[in-house]
């Protein structure tokens, strides 16, 4: 499927749900990207972190709704933690299925985004590990030197930022030595295309969510 229209769906799914509190329609949600999910090799590892991510939040919140609530409706509260897992599933049908520079790409070609807004956020996405990276590089330099800079310490993220300022600067010389000239055309190296079957797929997983919403009320 098209990134840019798998990502317009899933965007769809999740506000269409936000207006609406349906148990069982969300499992089947649930159940849906679980199962796209595992056709694209979903690990055991990567499968539990989408469990225990909304967990908290989830327990939070059923608590309250169903414990100490005007109403006392566990269901209402089931019908929320089940949307807190629909959005992290959707988010990880995202992120475990389609890669950063694809989507990119996807954007700029099918949905005409501008190339700046594109690469500028492919290129903040990649530096991130290198931005984690240079944080663990300057908690050691200080201990060297008998300085203990905790992970709340403003010294730490202040010397990451000088870097991240610097990194930035680098970044901008490639892409005008490889090319890269804002408001001119550019030609595509890899081209992502777009079928008229992505919008049929569109279509009909939002007719099916309006129906199993209605006839699941």
């Amino acid at each position: 499927m098209n990134p840019s229209v798998k990502l317009l769906l899933l965007l769809l799914l999740s506000f269409e749900i936000s207006f609406t509190n349906n148990l069982p329609v969300n499992l089947i949600l649930i159940a849906c990207l679980f199962i796209v999910l595992l056709f694209h090799h979903l690990t055991w590892r990567q499968f539990w972190w989408l469990m225990i991510i909304p967990l908290i939040p989830g327990i939070a919140v059923l608590i309250t709704i169903g414990g100490y609530g005007a109403a006392h409706n566990w269901l209402t509260g089931w019908g929320i933690v089940s949307r807190f897992y629909v959005y992290v599933f959707a988010g990880g049908v995202m992120t475990f299925t389609t890669s950063p520079l694809l989507l990119a790409r996807s954007l700029e070609q099918n949905f005409h985004l501008p190339s700046k807004f594109a690469y500028g956020t492919l290129a903040a996405l990649n530096i991130l590990p290198k931005i984690k990276q240079t944080v663990i590089s300057i908690r050691i330099a200080g201990k060297m030197r008998g300085i203990n800079l905790h992970w709340w310490s403003p010294r730490l993220y202040f010397k990451a930022i000088l870097s991240a300022i610097r990194w930035s600067d680098q970044l901008a010389q490639a892409m005008e030595t490889h090319g890269f000239r804002e408001g001119q055309p550019r030609t595509t190296a890899v081209k992502v295309p777009l079928y008229w079957t992505d919008w049929v797929i569109l279509i009909i997983s939002m007719v099916l969510l309006q129906f199993l919403l209605i006839a699941l009320h």
